[in-house]
């Protein structure tokens, strides 16, 4: 089988009942989806949960990091925040109250006003028994109404939110600024400051408590609120759950678009914590625009220290981290590639040749960490595993280098529904040997792990990746030195191949075909780099027809595809670059 040329980002998702009518902004097949903030396809997953086939899961509690700040739960329970969250998570009771240790004098109360209200109201928050303070109409919008709503018992959050003039609250002479991020369940978690009154409206909420059948200009988002289209792709979370956020062509006003097609605050880009799935929105060149715009949305330190979304952010430090995808080589960059290029030492740490007994290297493959590579299923036999070597280090397949190890499989994983006549999932595993009978794990010298990708929306139609191997040249020769040349994520690949493109597939090329298939090796890797040249392996060679022809790109097997099945196989704690 012919090496080949590379990945596909294609939106082709099922079609279902598109409600909302704004398709200047929304894309239908991804809304089709249902993704909301537990969408770890779109989004990451907070500190105390766990992305699992594509959803976010709560953690439990021994799983958070057991240093962090200590907090008192509405049961009276100290724990560390992440621990509470967690709790929170699986059994929606005990929720934050107050920092610090619990005691019986703490009390934090929410209600509306007037006092038989149900679900529509002045918010007054009670604490330490204090008189009830309405919160101020100054900067009250969705963020805080659904939180308010939640902490009150209605799930979905807010229909809407409203300001009333003092005059209907005349019991206080004080409010409550009010700031939340959106995602909190109690009003205890945002920041909170007590100001006067004076001529400030108040805040006002209307909770959702019924579900309706939504109008040709509303949007139904996946709780079954029904929004204003004009409100999707705003960088608001109007729905609650962020599924009016997740699917977007563009951004309405001033919001940041990721390359997820996810819409996201102008407020959250440069703001040292990672948004956007591939970090688009905490580069160099994103901070040096919003510093020539004026931080118009800057906060002052004394109100952020009040807030539990600083803790969120501290606990995401204290979680482990893969290092992966890193080169020490610097990573090229060029608008365009005619050819294909010789890869110098530590370009392609991740890059390995698989050799058969008594043959020469005949497939690639890419170390993805501890003692495992990952390669294409039409290039390894389960049954032969101990006859397969895997090379690390080799950039020629001539010459014998000090950098150069070898090491024995013990174990072929081919997926188990590989179809050896159309390719369809044409991936596999091999467990390599560590050398050291008493090490547990493998260390290839000089090696380092390819990033495995969890969601297919990190890379899209147009990306320019890098594909290496050591398959035939121009003429059809067989070549020694390892090679590489760019080409781009393509979309229109089930045009091109018909009934042989399946699920699990993608394409990638140039558009003359200048670098295609013969410049990689069959099972190599095809790698993508986000926005701070973290490498992802975002396809393994699988097939392809009529090399370096124009309008024949490369099939490669999209490896976020998998990403659980190589999950369940090596353990997440090899393959996760985060702790998803």
């Amino acid at each position: 089988m012919k090496s080949l040329s590379a990945l596909v980002f294609i939106l082709c998702l099922p079609l279902g009942i598109f409600q909302q009518k704004d398709n200047t902004y929304l894309i239908e097949e991804c809304v089709n989806n249902g993704y909301t903030q537990n969408s770890c396809e779109k989004v990451f997953c907070q500190p105390w949960q766990r992305c699992v086939d594509g959803s976010c899961f709560c953690k439990l509690p021994y799983q958070c990091p057991r240093n962090g700040t200590l907090v008192c739960s509405t049961e009276k329970r100290t724990l560390n925040y992440c621990q509470l969250k967690s709790l929170e998570c699986q059994r929606k009771k005990s929720r934050f109250m107050n920092r610090g240790r619990c005691s019986s004098q703490e009390t934090f109360q929410v209600s509306l006003k007037p006092e038989n209200a149900t679900s529509t109201g002045i918010i007054q928050v009670e604490v330490n028994q204090s008189p009830k303070t309405p919160v101020c109409g100054f900067n009250w919008g969705m963020n805080e109404a659904n939180v308010a709503c939640r902490h009150l018992g209605f799930p979905e959050g807010a229909d809407r939110t409203d300001t009333v003039d003092p005059k209907e609250d005349s019991d206080s002479l004080e409010c409550l600024k009010a700031r939340c991020r959106g995602i909190e369940t109690s009003l205890a978690e945002c920041t909170l400051t007590r100001v006067n009154k004076t001529k400030e409206k108040v805040a006002k909420v209307v909770c959702h408590t019924t579900h309706r059948e939504c109008s040709p200009r509303e949007f139904r988002c996946v709780n079954r609120k029904c929004i204003p289209s004009v409100k999707t792709c705003n960088g608001v979370n109007d729905c609650g759950d962020l599924s009016d956020e997740v699917c977007c062509k563009a951004c309405r006003g001033k919001n940041f678009h990721c390359h997820s097609d996810v819409c996201i605050p102008r407020r959250y880009v440069c703001d040292n914590e990672v948004d956007c799935l591939t970090g688009e929105d905490e580069t160099r060149q994103e901070c040096d625009k919003k510093r020539a715009e004026g931080n118009e949305h800057s906060e002052g330190t004394e109100d952020a220290e009040q807030s539990m979304d600083e803790e969120r952010r501290k606990i995401k430090t204290l979680l482990p981290q893969l290092q992966c995808g890193i080169a020490n080589h610097t990573v090229t960059r060029q608008k365009r590639i005619v050819g294909g290029f010789t890869a110098g030492k530590d370009e392609f740490p991740w890059q390995v040749a698989i050799k058969d007994v008594g043959t020469r290297v005949n497939c690639g493959g890419v170390y993805i960490g501890g003692c495992w590579v990952l390669t294409a299923a039409h290039c390894v036999r389960e049954s032969r595993a101990h006859t397969y070597l895997v090379w690390t280090g080799m950039l020629n397949t001539v010459k014998q280098e000090d950098i150069i190890e070898a090491f024995q499989v013990v174990k072929v994983i081919v997926h188990e529904k590989y179809n050896t006549k159309t390719y369809e999932n044409d991936i596999a595993l091999l467990e390599m040997k560590p050398r050291d009978k008493n090490q547990s794990t493998c260390y290839p010298r000089d090696s380092v792990p390819v990033c495995v990708p969890w969601s297919k929306y990190m890379f899209k139609g147009g990306h320019q990746c890098k594909v290496s191997g050591w398959g035939l040249n121009e003429e059809f020769s067989t070549q020694f030195g390892l090679k590489w040349g760019y080409i781009s994520l393509m979309e229109n690949c089930s045009e091109i191949y018909g009934n042989r493109y399946f699920e699990g597939m993608e394409c990638a090329g140039t558009h003359d075909g200048s670098v295609d298939s013969c410049k990689g090796d069959s099972g190599g890797p095809l790698v993508c780099f986000d926005s701070n040249n973290v490498g992802y392996v975002w396809g393994v060679v699988s097939w392809g027809e009529n090399c370096g022809e124009k309008g024949h790109p490369g099939v490669y097997t999209k490896v976020a595809h998998y990403f659980s099945w190589i999950g369940r196989h090596t353990g997440l704690n090899h393959i996760s670059r985060y702790n998803l």
